[in-house]
């Protein structure tokens, strides 16, 4: 029975999962969550995904939810993606660098420049997040600026987390061409056998919708 990855293409932190599968060989299916039609906020969601979100992990028994956690299993199942030895924490502090400065400010931003009808988006929280991600995407540029993986010598968990958002197509303040280093390493990710854009990984899209910016 393979594993089922619970999540929806327009998820950047389902595509850290997901990518993460594809990547690492194992015998994986993507289930659709229909989070705009207010799936991950059912009782019976809830009942089996306490934290009510996506994306969650499904190995017989075994449930996960939350991305690095995730990555993190797949690393211990398959010894991909942690780093060489004396690196597993460099990689940690990179994921979690990522979910607090990189990652939620993205996936915010995105959501309240795209998926929010035109009328309701406030635009100054919108620019104060983009002033915000503008430092964040300047560490990750500067770090990346003599090196090509963000940990040691090939890609890792942090790599894979960190680049969660940044294949998007949906504008929310960021260009590749502004971020050389960035856009360099976003290639050289794209270029990893068996990866795929996010919405060609995983169910949904915005064009799927009616109303919604495609």
């Amino acid at each position: 029975m393979s594993i089922k990855l619970h999540c929806f293409g327009e998820s950047g932190n389902s595509y850290k999962a997901a990518l993460a599968l594809e990547l690492s060989g194992l015998d994986w299916e993507p289930v659709f969550v229909d989070f705009f039609g207010g799936q991950a906020r059912t009782p019976e969601w809830r009942t089996e995904n306490v934290m009510g979100e996506a994306p969650v992990l499904v190995d017989g028994e075994f449930r996960l939810s939350q991305s690095g956690a995730i990555q993190q299993w797949i690393t211990d199942r398959t010894g991909k993606f942690g780093g060489a030895e004396g690196e597993r924490y460099d990689v940690l502090r990179w994921v979690l660098w990522d979910n607090h400065k990189l990652s939620s400010q993205i996936g915010m931003t995105r959501f309240l420049m795209n998926f929010l009808p035109a009328e309701k988006r406030p635009q100054e929280v919108i620019a104060f997040s983009q002033g915000r991600l503008k430092a964040a995407y300047d560490t990750l540029n500067r770090h990346l600026e003599r090196r090509d993986w963000i940990v040691g010598d090939g890609v890792t968990n942090a790599d894979l987390s960190c680049c969660g958002y940044l294949y998007y197509p949906e504008p929310f303040g960021f260009d590749r061409a502004d971020w050389p280093h960035i856009d360099a390493w976003l290639d050289r990710i794209a270029a990893l056998p068996g990866w795929k854009h996010p919405y060609d990984l995983m169910p949904g899209r915005p064009s799927d919708r009616e109303g919604v910016p495609k």
